[in-house]
């Protein structure tokens, strides 16, 4: 991340790629597990970085929340016990307690930080943080994982940041089976897995670790993510059970949601030929 005059820019060597947006840093701290940046924008509003890399927007961040929650819990038949592995800025958080069904929603995110600056900066993304049905733990996810009562968990969301530094170890093979243990008999795992243009190489990776784990089915919903690398981002869903997603879609228009409808739910497990043919083997 460099700040060059008034322009917040991210270059990602690896991919020859680059994003940036015109404000200013407001906020930059270095806590036990990363650095944390907030920027006011001119047309993105409030801006978080970690470590370099642009996380969350007041102008975008609906479209990464709704996808990563919508389309999951609308595709498995009660819903009632989630856990977010990450999602610090609360805004999973809040769009699975738009659920009615979900009576316990857990967030373990690493870092208290992460949230404590979300309330300041991004407060519309913590309103359900005093739900009544709401947990926020402060912890690491993957001992968290471990720990928790086998077959107690609907869904599990892995919200994390790419994967290195604290978050490398939620795509690897011995945390996918701390996961399979923790769900129930028709539980299932969504993972935000970067960038199907830029990443396609990872995103085959983790459904063959996934199924390696013992997971009995894979897939990939997509949808666009303007701040992040290519601005188009994934999810890869891994089913306990096989059988395929059902779709439960009656109360997908009562969401109160800027991007996800029954449309988009549709939508957005339709796969271009190149991805059908990179995961199909």
């Amino acid at each position: 991340m460099s700040l060059d005059n008034t322009w917040v820019s991210e270059a990602m060597d690896a991919t020859g790629t680059a994003f940036a947006l015109k404000g200013e840093r407001v906020h930059e701290e270095q806590t036990p597990y990363q650095k944390i940046e907030i920027f006011k924008t001119e047309t993105f509003g409030y801006l978080m970085t970690i470590d370099g890399c642009t996380m969350v927007s007041t102008r975008d961040n609906f479209l990464y929340h709704e996808m990563m929650s919508h389309p999951a819990l609308n595709s498995h038949p009660y819903p009632e016990t989630v856990v977010i592995v990450g999602g610090g800025d609360c805004g999973t958080l809040r769009e699975v307690l738009k659920h009615t069904e979900v009576k316990s929603a857990t967030q373990v995110e690493i870092d208290e930080r992460v949230t404590r600056l979300s309330e300041q900066y991004f407060p519309e993304l913590c309103d359900k943080n005093d739900d009544p049905r709401a947990t926020l733990f402060f912890g690491d996810g993957i001992q968290w994982m471990k720990d928790v009562a086998p077959g107690s968990v609907d869904v599990i969301i892995i919200d994390s940041t790419d994967p290195v530094g604290p978050a490398e170890g939620l795509f690897g093979l011995k945390f996918y089976r701390d996961c399979i243990k923790a769900l129930k008999p028709d539980g299932m795992l969504v993972q935000q897995s970067e960038s199907p243009l830029l990443h396609l190489t990872l995103i085959q990776d983790m459904h063959a670790a996934m199924k390696e784990a013992g997971f009995a089915e894979t897939t990939l919903l997509h949808f666009p993510q303007v701040i992040y690398p290519s601005g188009w981002w994934s999810g890869s869903i891994a089913l306990k059970k096989a059988g395929g997603l059902i779709e439960r879609l009656e109360h997908a228009e009562s969401l109160d949601t800027q991007y996800y409808n029954r449309d988009m739910h549709r939508a957005c497990f339709a796969l271009p030929n190149f991805v059908k043919k990179a995961l199909a083997g």
